[in-house]
């Protein structure tokens, strides 16, 4: 594995500003959001609006994604991801969602996930997630991907191809009538192929007009996720393998996971709505 040094964090730039026409989530400003009591399974309408939603977060995490090079910061990416959805008239969803400063979240090396975008600078050899949601017609549309900044060894490199393969083999398995925990089974299995940990308390989520749900989709093969997949249903799949263990730490900002042996650890995400015959892919450019 590379022997780049572990991360700390760095300095928070000024809360950045969104145009008073964008209309806010309900969850800016306070707390906690409302917790969600609606239904699963979406109408026609909601699911054209989340398209429209899922496209632009696609774009904006590409946008942001063309910019990663050794010598950026990550607040430079969280800049360009805020400054594309709000140029398309999107609010970045995490801004603000349960105190989140910033509008993507920025995952380096050991980081599982939510990570702060900062002062941080990329290094050669570094691995990046960026996680990025943005909200336009009353509803989210929610992806990640990680990326490789400059010359990255080859077992990072491959843990990166395999957590994108393990979201695209569990895509393929989404079919209506079969349990959620499918989608886990799918990425357990493969992910032990290579000795890699699943992350088991950061899950896939239901979302809609709610940034999450209520809905748990787990990454593992878990008994308790019995919820029948129905044709309608919007939710996320996202899972972060690791190196090594799957167990985590948090730092004192109350949202970057790493994991405990300070391994490497890579995610990938789409939100999809199950079709008749499988999964449409809503988080597409």
């Amino acid at each position: 594995m590379s022997g780049q040094s572990l991360l700390v964090p760095g300095e928070l730039s000024p809360t950045r500003s969104v145009p008073g026409n964008i209309r806010r989530p309900e969850y800016v400003g306070k707390p906690a959001p409302t917790p969600y009591n609606g239904p699963e399974v979406q109408t026609p309408e909601t699911i054209e609006l989340m398209r429209t939603a899922g496209r632009i977060a696609a774009r904006a995490m590409e946008e942001a994604a063309k910019a990663i090079a050794p010598g950026v910061t990550t607040d430079d990416l969280d800049r360009i991801a805020h400054t594309y959805m709000c140029d398309h008239g999107a609010y970045p969803s995490t801004l603000g969602y349960r105190g989140f400063p910033k509008s993507l979240c920025s995952s380096v090396n050991e980081v599982i996930c939510h990570g702060i975008p900062d002062s941080t600078v990329l290094r050669d050899g570094d691995i990046i997630n960026l996680d990025v949601t943005a909200y336009i017609g009353g509803v989210h549309g929610d992806n990640n991907a990680t990326y490789l900044v400059g010359d990255v060894d080859e077992e990072s490199r491959l843990l990166v191809e395999r957590t994108r393969e393990s979201l695209n083999r569990a895509i393929k398995a989404v079919r209506p009538g079969r349990q959620i925990n499918i989608i886990g089974r799918v990425i357990e299995s493969y992910a032990k192929r290579f000795g890699y940990g699943v992350v088991r308390d950061f899950t896939g989520h239901g979302i809609n007009s709610s940034f999450h749900s209520g809905l748990i989709v787990p990454h593992y093969d878990s008994p308790h996720a019995t919820t029948v997949i129905q044709p309608g249903m919007t939710f996320t799949i996202e899972p972060m393998l690791t190196l090594g263990t799957y167990e985590y730490d948090m730092w004192d900002d109350g949202w970057t996971v790493v994991t405990k042996d300070r391994k490497r650890t890579a995610q990938f995400e789409h939100t999809l709505v199950v079709t008749d015959t499988g999964a449409e892919i809503l988080t597409l450019p």
